[in-house]
Protein backbone atom coordinates (compact mmCIF):
# COMPACT_ATOMS: atom_id res chain seq x y z
CA UNK A 1 0.00 0.00 0.00
CA UNK A 2 1.27 3.46 -0.88
CA UNK A 3 1.46 6.34 1.59
CA UNK A 4 -1.28 8.24 -0.28
CA UNK A 5 -3.75 5.38 0.15
CA UNK A 6 -2.83 4.93 3.80
CA UNK A 7 -3.21 8.66 4.45
CA UNK A 8 -6.64 8.71 2.79
CA UNK A 9 -7.78 5.76 4.89
CA UNK A 10 -6.41 7.36 8.08
CA UNK A 11 -8.13 10.66 7.27
CA UNK A 12 -11.36 8.72 6.81
CA UNK A 13 -10.94 7.29 10.32
CA UNK A 14 -10.37 3.71 9.18
CA UNK A 15 -9.17 1.72 12.20
CA UNK A 16 -7.60 -0.96 9.98
CA UNK A 17 -5.38 1.77 8.52
CA UNK A 18 -4.35 2.72 12.05
CA UNK A 19 -3.37 -0.91 12.73
CA UNK A 20 -1.42 -1.00 9.47
CA UNK A 21 0.31 2.27 10.40
CA UNK A 22 1.46 0.72 13.68
CA UNK A 23 2.63 -2.44 11.89
CA UNK A 24 4.63 -0.38 9.40
CA UNK A 25 6.15 2.17 11.78
CA UNK A 26 5.73 0.83 15.32
CA UNK A 27 9.18 -0.67 15.82
CA UNK A 28 10.92 2.20 14.04
CA UNK A 29 9.17 4.79 16.24
CA UNK A 30 9.97 2.83 19.40
CA UNK A 31 13.63 2.62 18.32
CA UNK A 32 13.71 6.35 17.59
CA UNK A 33 12.25 7.14 21.01
CA UNK A 34 14.62 4.68 22.66
CA UNK A 35 17.66 6.44 21.18
CA UNK A 36 16.61 9.52 23.14
CA UNK A 37 15.13 8.01 26.30
CA UNK A 38 17.34 4.93 26.75
CA UNK A 39 14.58 3.15 28.67
CA UNK A 40 12.53 0.62 26.71
CA UNK A 41 9.31 1.13 28.68
CA UNK A 42 9.51 4.92 28.32
CA UNK A 43 10.15 4.57 24.60
CA UNK A 44 7.10 2.33 24.24
CA UNK A 45 4.93 4.77 26.20
CA UNK A 46 6.05 7.72 24.09
CA UNK A 47 5.56 5.68 20.90
CA UNK A 48 1.93 5.10 21.94
CA UNK A 49 1.51 8.84 22.41
CA UNK A 50 3.07 9.43 18.99
CA UNK A 51 0.56 7.16 17.25
CA UNK A 52 -2.35 8.69 19.13
CA UNK A 53 -1.17 12.13 18.03
CA UNK A 54 -0.75 10.93 14.44
CA UNK A 55 -4.26 9.50 14.41
CA UNK A 56 -5.77 12.61 16.01
CA UNK A 57 -3.96 15.10 13.80
CA UNK A 58 -3.80 13.21 10.48
CA UNK A 59 -6.50 15.47 9.03
CA UNK A 60 -4.17 18.44 9.41
CA UNK A 61 -1.27 16.61 7.73
CA UNK A 62 -0.51 18.67 4.62
CA UNK A 63 1.54 15.98 2.86
CA UNK A 64 4.43 18.38 2.24
CA UNK A 65 6.76 15.65 3.48
CA UNK A 66 6.62 11.88 3.55
CA UNK A 67 4.32 10.32 6.12
CA UNK A 68 7.31 8.62 7.77
CA UNK A 69 9.18 11.93 8.11
CA UNK A 70 6.16 13.53 9.76
CA UNK A 71 5.79 10.59 12.16
CA UNK A 72 9.49 10.67 13.11
CA UNK A 73 9.37 14.42 13.73
CA UNK A 74 6.49 13.83 16.15
CA UNK A 75 8.48 11.01 17.79
CA UNK A 76 11.53 13.24 18.20
CA UNK A 77 9.48 16.11 19.58
CA UNK A 78 7.69 13.84 22.05
CA UNK A 79 11.00 12.26 23.10
CA UNK A 80 12.60 15.65 23.65
CA UNK A 81 9.59 16.73 25.70
CA UNK A 82 9.98 13.62 27.84
CA UNK A 83 13.68 14.32 28.32
CA UNK A 84 12.78 17.79 29.58
CA UNK A 85 10.43 16.29 32.17
CA UNK A 86 12.79 13.60 33.48
CA UNK A 87 15.14 13.92 36.35
CA UNK A 88 15.40 17.68 36.15
CA UNK A 89 17.37 17.92 39.35
CA UNK A 90 19.87 15.31 38.24
CA UNK A 91 20.32 16.87 34.81
CA UNK A 92 20.69 20.38 36.15
CA UNK A 93 23.17 19.26 38.79
CA UNK A 94 25.18 17.72 35.96
CA UNK A 95 25.34 21.10 34.23
CA UNK A 96 27.37 22.59 37.06
CA UNK A 97 29.84 19.72 36.84
CA UNK A 98 30.04 19.95 33.06
CA UNK A 99 30.73 23.66 33.29
CA UNK A 100 33.36 22.98 35.98
CA UNK A 101 31.39 24.90 38.54
CA UNK A 102 31.92 22.58 41.47
CA UNK A 103 30.51 25.15 43.87
CA UNK A 104 27.31 25.27 41.85
CA UNK A 105 27.09 21.48 41.66
CA UNK A 106 27.65 21.22 45.44
CA UNK A 107 25.10 23.95 46.08
CA UNK A 108 22.49 22.31 43.81
CA UNK A 109 23.07 18.92 45.41
CA UNK A 110 22.14 20.35 48.79
CA UNK A 111 25.31 22.07 49.90
CA UNK A 112 25.46 22.51 53.64
CA UNK A 113 21.67 22.67 54.06
CA UNK A 114 20.22 19.45 52.55
CA UNK A 115 17.32 19.40 55.01
CA UNK A 116 15.85 22.72 53.90
CA UNK A 117 13.33 21.64 51.29
CA UNK A 118 12.09 25.13 50.51
CA UNK A 119 15.57 26.37 49.76
CA UNK A 120 16.06 23.41 47.45
CA UNK A 121 12.88 24.27 45.58
CA UNK A 122 14.00 27.87 45.21
CA UNK A 123 17.43 26.80 43.97
CA UNK A 124 15.89 24.40 41.48
CA UNK A 125 13.58 27.11 40.17
CA UNK A 126 16.52 29.45 39.69
CA UNK A 127 18.51 26.79 37.84
CA UNK A 128 15.51 25.99 35.64
CA UNK A 129 15.19 29.68 34.88
CA UNK A 130 18.85 29.74 33.85
CA UNK A 131 18.33 26.74 31.57
CA UNK A 132 15.17 28.31 30.19
CA UNK A 133 17.03 31.51 29.26
CA UNK A 134 18.67 29.56 26.47
CA UNK A 135 17.01 29.67 23.08
CA UNK A 136 15.28 26.35 22.38
CA UNK A 137 17.86 25.24 19.80
CA UNK A 138 20.73 25.84 22.24
CA UNK A 139 18.88 24.11 25.09
CA UNK A 140 18.12 21.04 22.95
CA UNK A 141 21.64 20.80 21.51
CA UNK A 142 23.26 21.29 24.93
CA UNK A 143 21.00 18.75 26.64
CA UNK A 144 21.45 16.12 23.94
CA UNK A 145 25.22 16.60 23.88
CA UNK A 146 26.32 17.22 27.44
CA UNK A 147 23.65 15.39 29.37
CA UNK A 148 22.41 12.61 27.09
CA UNK A 149 25.73 11.93 25.39
CA UNK A 150 24.71 12.14 21.74
CA UNK A 151 27.41 12.96 19.20
CA UNK A 152 27.28 16.25 17.34
CA UNK A 153 26.48 14.44 14.10
CA UNK A 154 23.55 12.60 15.73
CA UNK A 155 22.25 15.89 17.10
CA UNK A 156 22.68 17.58 13.71
CA UNK A 157 20.63 14.85 12.06
CA UNK A 158 17.91 15.08 14.71
CA UNK A 159 17.75 18.85 14.57
CA UNK A 160 18.02 18.89 10.78
CA UNK A 161 21.14 21.09 10.68
CA UNK A 162 24.91 20.83 10.27
CA UNK A 163 27.50 19.58 12.72
CA UNK A 164 29.18 23.00 12.67
CA UNK A 165 25.88 24.63 13.65
CA UNK A 166 25.53 22.17 16.54
CA UNK A 167 29.06 22.94 17.76
CA UNK A 168 28.21 26.63 17.71
CA UNK A 169 24.91 26.09 19.56
CA UNK A 170 26.62 24.04 22.28
CA UNK A 171 29.44 26.56 22.69
CA UNK A 172 27.02 29.48 23.03
CA UNK A 173 24.78 27.52 25.43
CA UNK A 174 27.73 26.55 27.61
CA UNK A 175 28.99 30.13 27.74
CA UNK A 176 25.57 31.58 28.58
CA UNK A 177 24.78 28.93 31.19
CA UNK A 178 28.14 29.41 32.84
CA UNK A 179 27.46 33.14 33.24
CA UNK A 180 23.88 32.58 34.44
CA UNK A 181 24.90 29.98 37.02
CA UNK A 182 27.74 32.16 38.33
CA UNK A 183 25.25 35.02 38.83
CA UNK A 184 22.83 32.74 40.68
CA UNK A 185 25.65 31.44 42.85
CA UNK A 186 26.75 34.99 43.73
CA UNK A 187 23.19 35.93 44.68
CA UNK A 188 22.81 32.92 46.98
CA UNK A 189 26.09 32.94 48.88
Amino acid sequence: MEDKDLILMLKAGDTSAFKLLIELYGNKVINTCYRFLLVKEDAEDIAQEVFIEVFQSIKSFREESKLSTWIYRIAITRSLDEIKKRNRKKRISSIGKILHLDEVAHWIAGGTMPDKYLQEVEKMNEIMQALNTLPESQRVAFTLSKIDGFTNSEIAETMNTTTIAIESLIYRAKKKLSNELKNILKNNL
